[in-house]
């Protein structure tokens, strides 16, 4: 709200000598803007920058994409090496969530801001097309959704995937969707159509299936045995849909019996893969996560310093130790024996001949 500054007739001010009325001017002028620069909370930068909506307490920034494809860094363990995602943030909200260090970037709070300040890349499509039409691409194969679930509760506002996916499928560009969400069904038609000119698969994200832990970590999700439901539902309308076990948490989740039930109900879900990722603490998450960890966990703080000493990940020889248990158990379980070959099913140039 403007303030103006006004002066009221009423007022009866002493007379002061000229040089003493300046320098009590200057002073005022000084607190004035002083206390102008300190009243409030300093914007973010990408409120600067965008369209600002709110809808049912989720704050939404507009924003033409800069880029659509981004390179996945390496240290995030993931099967991919580029990805493009319409959201940045996430209404899911998951404490362990290694994209929370985007939103420092943004001039957002990591913490409490990554669930109720979304960025919402509204031309993501457009982009997209025209970097995946650019000479300097090769067409490698996409993930969508990393720095934020692509069919997250936004995604029934803006609407953003349908013209990703159709983008894609005019490039014959393979890609992955990843999500917890079953609002990926929605979509099953244009996933099919685009699985006929270029391979398309899905990942749904079951780190553990003890749902009383989902909803201390991930309270905003669909539940483990929904999110399974999920991945036999795309399995069955041809999708091919893995697992991604993400993540695994050091001393919480990866005894023999987490990781055998979470195998074993992925199979029971027809899973064409199961992929491990151990948790990943970098700036922005290892405080949120950290702080959860000591609030219900405090006699494991001092075993996760010691694990991640070093840095964001946790050291080498857990991790081997993690994917090989996983390995075996996916070779038990048959996940992967009968993944099919993705084909062609038409050639997009092939024409009808006329008899």
């Amino acid at each position: 709200m403007r303030r103006d500054a006004t002066s009221r007739a009423g007022d009866q001010t002493p007379a002061r000598p000229r040089g003493q009325q300046q320098t009590v001017r200057q002073a005022g002028q000084k607190s004035v803007q002083q206390s102008l620069v300190g009243e409030g909370p300093v914007r973010p930068r990408i409120e600067r920058q965008a369209v600002t909506r709110v809808f049912d307490g989720i704050t939404c920034y507009e924003v033409p994409a800069r880029a659509a494809l981004e390179r996945v860094p390496e240290a995030a363990e993931m099967p991919f090496t580029w990805g493009a995602s319409p959201y940045r943030g996430c209404e899911a909200g998951c404490g362990y969530c290694t994209a929370r260090r985007g939103h420092r970037y943004l001039g957002l709070d990591p913490g409490r801001d990554f669930s109720t300040k979304i960025v919402v890349k509204t031309d993501l499509a457009r982009r997209l097309r025209r970097e995946l039409a650019s000479p300097r691409w090769s067409g490698e194969p996409l993930a969508l959704g990393l720095t934020g679930d692509c069919y997250q509760p936004a995604e029934e506002i803006y609407r953003l995937m349908p013209g990703v996916i159709r983008a894609l499928a005019d490039a014959a560009n393979p890609f992955t969707v990843l999500t917890r969400s079953p609002l990926v069904l929605r979509d099953l038609d244009l996933l099919r159509e685009a699985a006929k000119v270029t391979q398309v698969g899905a990942m749904v994200s079951v780190g553990f299936v003890d749902d009383r832990l989902r909803r201390a970590v991930e309270p905003g999700t669909a539940t483990p045995q929904r999110r399974l439901e999920i991945c036999a539902a795309l399995n069955e309308a041809g999708i091919p849909c893995g697992v991604l076990m993400a993540p695994i948490l050091p001393l919480i989740t990866d005894s023999t019996d987490h990781l055998l039930a979470t195998v074993r109900r992925a199979a029971e879900a027809g899973a064409v893969s199961v992929t491990p990722v151990v948790l990943r603490l970098p700036a922005g998450v290892r405080e949120w996560y950290m702080g959860w960890l000591e609030r219900e966990h405090p006699g494991l703080v001092p075993r996760y310093q010691a694990l991640y000493g070093k840095g964001q990940v946790a050291e080498d020889g857990y991790r081997r130790r993690i994917a090989e248990q996983v390995r075996v158990l996916a070779e038990t379980y048959g996940i992967g024996r009968d993944t099919r070959r993705w084909r062609r099913r038409r050639s997009p140039d092939r024409q009808l001949a006329l008899v």
